[in-house]
């Protein structure tokens, strides 16, 4: 455990280095380390940097990822795994869990988000109780750090979460969260964070392909949906929108949706491929590039996050789950994307 002067290295670090520019939108990239054949995190490292990737989300706050990440310059989202909300439960015990698990490792000025737990309500109840509390634990002693504002809390919730999705204007959240759900989205719309959600169009063409054909799940040419006065080419763009909707009906039209997950699995199933991946990727990177909004928002860039860095072997479930990895694990790109110049700074 590193001790309390540690953390007031980086504290200082933080104050005279931190960044004037706020990140606004830009391209990620997930890091799941689910397998048993990955390079070190050092090697993982340099192949971000050398391809220009600026933004990173880790699933936990393991120590030797996020020393690898010290002093990068890379951008952080860090996740607070679910088993450990339970012992946030009070402004100190924040304090400490910041300090021990995050600040000892990689300075504050690197990280952007915590994501506090992963796809919570509906897929895992138990640990909703805990949720609120502890987002708001973290956030309260990120602001008696002066960080309030510049580490931004939320959690990435399953896309599931809609009971209705189309059309999007028609949007929904489910009924049987929304005890816990109205709390929250007021807590992020109290300190100006993001509404965050895991989104896969691959998903919802896997699901019902007769109604999300595939060249409207991976941005190919499609014939458009129209909703109303607006028009969608592309099943990110419904469900992105679906959302808004969502928000707009309990009255937080004004949060921002960030896309903590998506990407398109190059086999294992049907529509599962390398050509498939590179559209919808190298699409998805050239919007964000560009700042290219959603029919409802037009004028907002979305924040994405691209899943996955590499393929992971030890992932349950089906077959594709394991072959969603845009780079192989010597380094070489699984197709043809670009992510130079994705990181939009304001």
């Amino acid at each position: 455990m590193a001790s309390f002067s540690v953390f007031l290295f980086y504290l200082s670090v933080l104050v005279f280095s931190w960044p004037s520019t706020v990140v606004a939108n830009g391209v990620g990239i997930c890091y799941g380390r689910v397998a048993d054949n990955l390079p070190p995190p050092g090697k993982t490292v340099r192949l971000l940097t050398d391809n220009g990737i600026t933004k990173v989300r880790l699933f936990n706050n393991a120590p030797s990822v996020l020393k690898a990440f010290a002093g990068t310059g890379i951008s952080l989202m860090i996740g607070v795994p679910n088993e450990e909300l339970s012992k946030i439960n009070s402004k100190d015990a924040a304090l400490q869990w910041l300090n021990t698990n995050i600040f000892a490792f990689v300075p504050a000025d690197q990280v952007l988000y915590l994501a506090v737990g992963n796809e919570i309500l509906l897929k895992q109840p138990y640990y909703a109780p805990y949720l609120l509390p502890a987002m708001t634990n973290l956030h309260e002693a990120l602001h008696s750090l002066t960080l309030g504002g510049k580490i931004l809390v939320s959690t990435p919730h399953a896309a599931t979460l809609l009971s209705t999705s189309f059309p999007p204007s028609a949007g929904t959240f489910d009924p049987k969260i929304m005890s816990t759900m109205r709390p929250l989205l007021k807590f992020l719309d109290d300190t100006e964070a993001p509404f965050m959600v895991n989104l896969y169009p691959f998903f919802s063409h896997l699901g019902d392909p007769a109604n999300v054909p595939l060249d409207f799940a991976a941005f190919k040419e499609a014939n458009p949906v129209k909703d109303g006065a607006l028009s969608y080419t592309n099943q990110f763009d419904a469900s992105i929108d679906a959302f808004v909707a969502a928000l707009e009906r309990e009255g937080f039209g004004n949060i921002p949706v960030a896309v903590t997950e998506t990407g398109w699995p190059t086999a294992g199933g049907p529509g599962a491929g390398k050509a498939e991946a590179e559209a919808f990727n190298g699409c998805l990177v050239g919007r964000v590039q560009n700042g290219v909004g959603t029919p409802k928002r037009p004028n907002v860039g979305v924040e994405v996050f691209l899943f996955d860095l590499y393929d992971e072997n030890k992932k349950e479930g089906s077959e594709y789950e394991r072959h969603f990895g845009i780079f192989g694990i010597n380094g070489s790109k699984a197709y043809n994307i670009n992510f130079d110049k994705t990181l939009l700074v304001i």
